[in-house]
């Protein structure tokens, strides 16, 4: 199933919007961009909320906007999770859930009362009056009954921007575990990079009105944003094994074999692993071996340098030729010089086990810590 949205609109003030999004569900697609962008004007676009000047909207085969077709919102069946929760304060938590359960259509499949339930960790907060809940226990209710509903696409309009940084950690595994288990297609829409890099499957930049890039997060964070000064490579990677006696960890990522300070967490274990692109070193071995308190000495080839503003550049790193994934490296212009990098280049890549950040949506994010 794909989401295709083209819109375009002129608002009063003189603001255009030329917005065109395709991309492929199942999965978590993104939206990433700066406020006035037009992020919040595409989902309302597609919720049916504002029509613009024109727009073609399919949601897999269904036409929700296009020639002769504009659905009522109702019809849409997109579930909606905004900044506030928007809960109703006059009834409990399990009224407000039982509110979106009774908006779903006879005939749509989805998850059940318990199942949510149990999926939010909602259980303990099922009696209580919204007025009583934190910001965080009000969005995974706002969550919850969205799901009821059994939209046919989740919107979720920066779900935590609101939240303060202990109530965002408190949810976004949560967040992570419905990417993992719901099943069900979703809009995210953020202007947090480490939100971006924790949920999405697709990542979606918009600038100024435009859609400038889209595809797999990965390769956006690596491509259209290596140049931005927090650019950070991401990996998807499993827990291969534990050294105890070391305090290490090891992982396998896409090609790389990481170790990490030891986690919490079963060999198997599937999670994702960022490594900031200023936290790599660059090194051209000649002579005797290389003695260094880095964990990782990663034997890597050259695929590409970029400019990175005046004095620097992003050097894009890859464990074999045609690959996938690749890591990043921000230096300066005069270490480009220096190490005569170029493409086809093989090198060293020094990455200590603290640069590595492991994020594990089922529970929470770890950043190790020895080096």
């Amino acid at each position: 199933m794909t989401l295709q949205v083209r819109l375009r609109h002129r608002f009063a003030t003189g603001q255009a919007l030329d917005l065109s999004l395709q991309a492929p569900l199942p999965g978590i697609v993104g939206l990433f961009g700066p406020s006035g962008a037009g992020k919040s004007t595409l989902v309302s676009a597609l919720c049916g909320a504002f029509r613009p000047d024109w727009s073609e909207i399919r949601l897999g085969d269904r036409v929700l906007s296009g020639p002769g077709t504009w659905l009522k919102p109702e019809a849409r069946r997109i579930g909606t999770v905004f900044q506030d929760g928007r809960l109703f304060p006059h009834l409990s938590v399990t009224g407000n859930l039982r509110y979106g359960a009774k908006r779903a259509p006879a005939s749509a499949s989805g998850p059940g009362f318990d199942e949510v339930v149990a999926l939010l960790g909602l259980e303990p907060l099922l009696r209580r009056r919204t007025r009583a809940l934190s910001g965080g226990e009000r969005q995974r209710v706002a969550i919850g009954r969205a799901l009821l509903s059994r939209p046919a696409l989740l919107a979720m309009d920066e779900p935590l921007s609101a939240l303060d940084a202990p109530r965002r950690a408190e949810i976004l595994p949560f967040l992570a575990r419905l990417r993992a288990h719901a099943g069900l297609p979703i809009l995210y829409v953020t202007h947090q990079r480490a939100e971006a890099m924790q949920l999405c499957d697709t990542l979606a930049l918009v600038e100024a009105g435009r859609v400038v890039a889209c595809g797999p997060v990965a390769a956006i964070l690596s491509g259209a944003m290596a140049d931005r000064p927090d650019a950070a490579a991401l990996l998807e990677g499993v827990v291969s094994g534990h050294e105890p006696e070391r305090g290490l960890s090891r992982i396998e990522a896409d090609g790389f074999a990481l170790s990490v300070a030891i986690l919490p967490l079963d060999v198997g274990t599937r999670l994702r692993v960022s490594v900031p692109a200023h936290e790599v070193v660059l090194l051209r071995p000649e002579g005797a071996a290389l003695r260094t308190s880095a964990q990782n000495a990663l034997p890597m080839r050259v695929r590409a340098i970029r400019p990175a503003g005046e004095a620097e550049a992003v050097v894009v790193l890859e464990p074999r030729p045609g690959g996938n994934a690749v890591l990043l490296a921000r230096v300066t212009r005069d270490s480009v010089a220096r190490l005569e990098l170029a493409a086809g280049v093989t090198l060293v890549a020094l990455v200590k086990a603290a640069s590595v950040s492991v994020l594990n949506g089922r529970e929470r994010e770890w950043t190790s810590r020895p080096g």
